[in-house]
């Protein structure tokens, strides 16, 4: 026969875990200005990391296959990349095995490459990002490093934030699945 008080006493634990991790989640959120090239973390309203960031080259903007970086509340809807080295190259959130080479001068390189960790974005508004034809989830915008280095602080994306490879490392380490994400101008 199983205890009731025991019951109680572990659902009661299992609420206040829940309402802890609810709690160190709401606390964090990630701001980025396109206009500024710069991405802060935010723990309680004050700002705990600041790092720039490449947004891209073709502006702001919603719609699927602009290229564009898509404004508005996000949330990173899931993560990939634990452990890997850093300039790992990957390709649809999976490895290749690959280490690219970092490109330290602001020069771009005709590649596109996604590198060492990625925080896929899952817009949060509908009809502005989220639903047909702006959907930035279905878009595939992410949070990524890049071999780019030298082009961080400038407009030179195809959509989605770049960041240097030390970096997005750092940022992933801190930033749970479900932080919102603020896109503006």
């Amino acid at each position: 026969m199983t205890d009731p008080h025991k019951n109680h006493f572990v659902l009661f634990l299992l609420m206040l875990m829940t309402m802890l991790q609810l709690h160190a989640q709401d606390g964090l959120e990630v701001h980025i200005t396109v206009g500024s090239q710069q991405l802060i973390l935010l723990e309680d309203g004050d700002t705990i990391m600041s790092f720039p960031v490449s947004c891209s080259k073709y502006g702001v903007g919603q719609e699927s296959g602009s290229n564009k970086t898509p404004l508005g509340r996000h949330r990173v809807h899931s993560k990939f990349g634990q452990g890997a080295a850093s300039g790992a190259i990957f390709v649809a959130r999976r490895p290749t095995g690959e280490i690219a080479e970092i490109e330290p001068r602001p020069v771009s390189t005709g590649k596109d490459h996604v590198t060492t960790r990625i925080l896929w974005l899952e817009g949060m508004e509908d009809g502005l990002n989220k639903g047909p034809g702006v959907d930035s989830h279905l878009r595939y915008i992410y949070i990524h490093g890049t071999h780019e280095e030298g082009l961080i602080g400038l407009a030179a994306s195809h959509g989605c934030i770049r960041m240097r490879n030390a970096d997005v490392i750092e940022l992933f380490e801190k930033v749970p699945v479900g932080c919102v994400v603020y896109i503006r101008e």
